[in-house]
């Protein structure tokens, strides 16, 4: 198939093209955004395998335009997950998915998934409870981010990048299917969790012609601009969340060209940044065991501007301006309850209308399958146009 794509995206399409997806979409797209401008889409191709929804009439590789953490435009790759049957009166409502943290390398794309795949263990988690969604009659689209299946750096947990993905994956996939509808709800766990409560901030001005009714954040990540801090530690408590380290200091380095990861290690623990660009989390945290705690960063390294940049993606300022559900577990020990207790008070503080559910023994991944019937109870209500009942007192 020929692609009819303006002179602003000819580059972003080869790059495409090199990816090997070659088959493009044009047919002008829905509401008043300009083709070749945010959430335009670029390429798609049908897509099998473990990254595909089983229950999916079918599954769709797209990559479409976005916008940067740098606020450039930057092409995005994802899915879209087509319901079988016909398309309601409306189109199909739309779960807009983010997903929680696999890596920073392009071999950490969800889209990328396969059975053996580095990030197997955590996607195929994800793709189960997805499933249920198109089984259900929603389309599922889910972003890779910024820099994960397209060139580039991938800015870990840079609010606005991801928010700006998460939004205009949805109308990517409007332009992609006439039967998606403009109803959408934006939906993340943990690094996704994070880009879901940006959405929730953002969706309904960077997208107008859309209609953002609701938003569910499963233990959102937070608190990144303590890493420094808590890794200058040295002592054995950082062990355990090493893993994360180098995935901070790379997502940093992508989007502020200040942050140098490599100068901020000693030799003994720059292994850690090898692994981050070659595999994914399981990979890295392998290489974690091997690292003293009490070597980590160097001498004299400039931890300041680490700290800085990460303290403009925290969470407490954000205003939220749809019906958010924040949903927690009590076993969670990468993103704590007492963290979440925080950034839900600090929002609800903001005049959000939040939701709050802990669910008691549920771990960081239990908490997607615990809380399923909470979240479908919150998520019709919201189509339906009722207001939930908060915990904003």
């Amino acid at each position: 198939m020929i692609c009819r794509t303006p002179r602003s995206v000819v580059a972003v399409v080869a790059v495409a093209s090199v990816l090997g997806i070659t088959s493009c979409s044009d047919s002008g797209g829905h509401g008043e955004k300009e083709t070749g401008g945010p959430g335009s889409l670029v390429t798609e191709r049908p897509l099998a395998g473990a990254a595909a929804l089983p229950s999916a009439s079918r599954t769709h590789l797209i990559t479409y335009l976005s916008e940067g953490a740098d606020r450039r435009p930057v092409l995005v790759s994802g899915t879209v997950a087509i319901p079988e049957g016909e398309a309601p009166e409306g189109g199909w409502p739309v779960i807009s998915w983010a997903h929680g943290t696999t890596g920073v390398g392009d071999a950490c794309a969800p889209s990328a998934d396969t059975p053996g795949g580095p990030a197997h263990s955590y996607v195929g988690r994800t793709t189960a409870v997805l499933d249920r969604w198109v089984a259900d009659g929603y389309a599922v689209v889910q972003t890779d981010y910024e820099g994960l299946g397209t060139p580039g750096g991938h800015p870990y947990m840079n609010g606005d990048s991801a928010a700006a993905s998460v939004v205009d994956i949805v109308r990517a996939a409007r332009e992609l299917d006439p039967g998606i509808g403009a109803r959408w709800v934006a939906m993340g766990h943990s690094q996704g969790g994070h880009a879901a409560l940006y959405a929730a901030a953002r969706g309904e001005e960077r997208a107008p012609e859309l209609e953002l009714q609701g938003a569910v954040a499963f233990a959102p990540g937070s608190r990144t601009s303590e890493t420094a801090q808590f890794y200058a530690t040295a002592g054995p408590a950082i062990g355990p969340a090493l893993g994360f380290l180098p995935v901070l200091l790379l997502g940093a380095e992508a989007a502020d060209p200040n942050i140098d990861a490599d100068a901020m290690l000693t030799d003994a623990s720059r292994p850690l940044l090898d692994a981050a660009r070659t595999g994914c989390m399981d990979d890295i945290r392998e290489v974690a065991n091997s690292i003293p705690v009490d070597q980590v960063f160097a001498p004299g390294a400039d931890l300041d501007v680490l700290r800085e940049y990460y303290a403009g993606q925290e969470l407490e300022d954000l205003a939220l301006s749809v019906p958010t559900l924040v949903v927690q577990g009590t076993d969670d020990v990468l993103v704590s309850r007492a963290t979440t207790d925080g950034v839900t008070a600090a929002l609800c503080g903001n005049g959000a209308g939040l939701t709050y559910r802990v669910y008691e023994g549920a771990d960081h991944r239990a908490v997607l399958e615990e809380s399923l019937d909470d979240v479908r109870a919150f998520v019709d209500g919201v189509r339906a146009g009722e207001i939930p009942e908060g915990t904003c007192s």
